[in-house]
């Protein structure tokens, strides 16, 4: 972590997530999935740390070094700093329209079993991936069809699901505390995997994929 913008890159990537996230719930519907998009193209443009842009490029089990990062405690401190840039919009912009919002997508979520929760996960990370190496090449329709697929298939992205707990009212929060760190748990996990699974396709992809380190979402 020599960068010294790190933190920055990590809190700022939150918080255009977190634009993406208050558009939804502001609009809702495949409108408000189509300009979510907003959030993950600023992302990109910027060349700003987002946990399921960077999980690519961690694996194994004391996780590949390729930036010098510092593998697992690289990515986790970018998902720690994604979720501050989350909570600091939330806090700024959540109202009661949004919080009815997220409360659903929240109920939605726990009415499902962590490991179900899990699964769909994987598809938002699959799809996220495919977008990043897709910009990292100059193909931006990965990123602009695959944000609204991965919404409207009800596919958790553990970033935009923190922006949507930040939004929640503080009762809905302190009632189901628990089962939502759980859920949260199973969709961080399985983001990773799906960011991953690219993997499994061939080793020629796979270190095609790892030479996209132009790739910044």
């Amino acid at each position: 972590m020599k960068d010294k913008t790190f933190v920055a890159r990590g809190i700022l990537a939150g918080i255009c997530v977190g634009m993406g996230g208050c558009i939804y719930l502001n609009v809702g519907g495949v409108a408000g999935a189509v300009l979510f998009a907003f959030g993950l193209i600023a992302v990109v443009s910027l060349g700003l740390n987002l946990f399921t842009g960077k999980a690519q490029f961690v694996w194994g089990l004391r996780g590949e070094d390729q930036f010098g990062q510092g593998g697992y405690v690289w990515l986790f401190s970018i998902l720690a700093l994604n979720i501050i840039g989350c909570i600091l919009m939330g806090a700024l912009m959540s109202n009661a329209a949004m919080q009815e919002g997220a409360m659903a997508i929240l109920d939605k979520r726990l009415a499902s079993s962590p490991l179900r929760n899990a699964v769909l996960a994987v598809g938002c990370g699959f799809i996220m991936t495919l977008a990043v190496q897709g910009t990292a090449r100059g193909k931006w329709l990965p990123l602009l069809f695959g944000i609204p697929a991965f919404i409207l298939c009800g596919f958790p992205h553990c970033v935009a699901d923190a922006f949507y707990i930040a939004s929640l009212p503080g009762e809905y929060l302190g009632e189901h505390a628990a089962d939502i760190a759980m859920f949260y748990v199973a969709i961080v996990a399985g983001n990773f995997v799906g960011c991953n699974a690219y993997r499994l396709l061939s080793p020629a992809r796979e270190k095609t994929a790892e030479k996209s380190s132009a790739a910044e979402a």
